[in-house]
């Protein structure tokens, strides 16, 4: 069967990734389209993440706050977080081509199964540090930190606050601020 896959099934690239209409990613050479329009509070959290993460950064120099950029790993996997951080940022490209020290994935039930799985290989895979799995439905998230090439949980979060450290920085993120008046 996986021979067959090989010859029929398309495998894009990032030339054809550029020029395709509507919200996609790109994972090994596949096409996925992203979900449609987030619900409003999927939106919500990820701007309360967003927004708390650049006030967290506010004296940090070196990084930066990105949210919904894509990420270009290679020329066959292009994925676009809800929100990241990255240090050390060339931005006169119109895509990341680093690991972000951070990604916040909101997750959305037609996605939550390739954010939980394929994306966590691929984030580790990638040497991203933190990978925080935020759930609208029971507010809560969930964070895991990268050692030995492996993502370990470091706990589920609904009120608490999180000490991220990385790179040259450290922030105390509050998940009580994320879920709040929402």
């Amino acid at each position: 069967m996986e021979a067959l896959n090989e010859l029929f099934l398309p495998n894009y690239r990032y030339e054809d990734y550029i020029n395709w209409e509507g919200d996609w990613e790109l994972i090994g050479g596949i096409a996925y389209a992203m979900s449609p329009a987030p619900s409003i509070k999927h939106q919500e959290i990820n701007l309360n993440i967003s927004s708390q993460l650049k006030r967290l950064l506010k004296e940090c120099k070196n990084c930066k706050v990105l949210p919904e950029v894509d990420w270009k790993i290679d020329e066959e996997t292009v994925v676009r977080p809800d929100s990241l951080i990255v240090c050390d940022l060339d931005s006169s490209k119109a895509y990341l081509d680093k690991a972000p020290e951070i990604i916040f994935e909101v997750l959305s039930p037609s996605t939550k199964k390739k954010d939980r799985n394929l994306k966590s290989i691929i984030y580790a895979k990638n040497s991203v540090k933190y990978y925080i799995l935020v759930e609208p439905a029971g507010n809560f998230a969930e964070v895991y930190k990268l050692e030995n090439g492996k993502y370990y949980l470091e706990g589920e979060f609904k009120k608490q606050s999180y000490n991220f450290k990385f790179n040259s920085c450290e922030i105390e993120f509050s998940f009580k601020e994320i879920f709040e008046n929402i």
